[in-house]
């Protein structure tokens, strides 16, 4: 039995539910964590609120917190009644989940590795955790490192980024195995951009605390 982290983008996570349970399925624990970017945009852009990303990551006032918030809740929500009754919704402030401040970006935290119990004990009882990526503050934070946190906290064994990307992308070409210090690379040299850089982001910091990560068909090596 391997303990799984899947990290569902907003855009995709009502379809990507059969992996969550194909995994469960095949015996593993699997803790689901999920965005909700296109529809905070959306909800963002009904209210007239600006959109800001600073990195791939969204700048947050105290405005645009409140629809973070409830654009986030709802999303895991729905998941978890796509799911089924095994499945259990977590809202990251609610189950300790911290982050740091980066008042760069306003209300927005970047997560610490957590175990939260609250998880520990959905798990042992047979429950899929669907887990809201908010922290304590309340701040907004990235779903892709909050993901990592909690698969680092966790012990994870594997981490997997399901979006609507197929993999990480360099030179042109779909990469199937990247290490973490090319990864770092193209980070660093700005070749990168958008919502993929979080994501490797996440995906290297857990690889070189031994977990196992992957974006797409992507492998992320230590």
């Amino acid at each position: 039995m391997s303990r799984i982290v899947v990290k569902l983008g907003g855009r995709v996570a009502a379809d990507s539910t059969g992996y969550v349970l194909e995994r469960r399925a095949a015996g593993d624990e699997v803790v689901v964590v999920h965005g909700a970017g296109p529809q905070i945009t959306e909800e963002l852009e009904r209210l007239g609120q600006p959109i800001r990303f600073v990195g791939g990551r969204r700048y947050t006032d105290s405005q645009g917190l409140a629809v973070v918030r409830a654009s986030l809740v709802a999303v895991g929500s729905g998941l978890v009644r796509l799911l089924g009754e095994d499945a259990i919704q977590f809202v990251g402030d609610e189950i300790g989940l911290e982050a740091e401040p980066v008042p760069a970006l306003g209300l927005v935290g970047e997560p610490i590795a957590a175990r939260p119990p609250a998880i520990e004990s959905a798990l042992a009882s047979g429950r899929i955790p669907v887990v809201t990526p908010v922290a304590v503050g309340p701040l907004n934070v990235n779903a892709d490192e909050a993901a990592s946190a909690l698969a680092i906290g966790l012990g994870a064994d594997r981490i997997v980024f399901v979006s609507d990307v197929p993999g990480v992308l360099v030179e042109g070409t779909v990469a199937r195995r990247l290490h973490a210090d090319a990864a770092s690379a193209l980070l660093d040299g700005g070749e990168l951009e958008g919502g993929i850089v979080p994501k490797l982001l996440a995906a290297v910091r857990a690889a070189r605390l031994g977990v196992r990560a992957e974006i797409g068909v992507t492998e992320v090596l230590a």
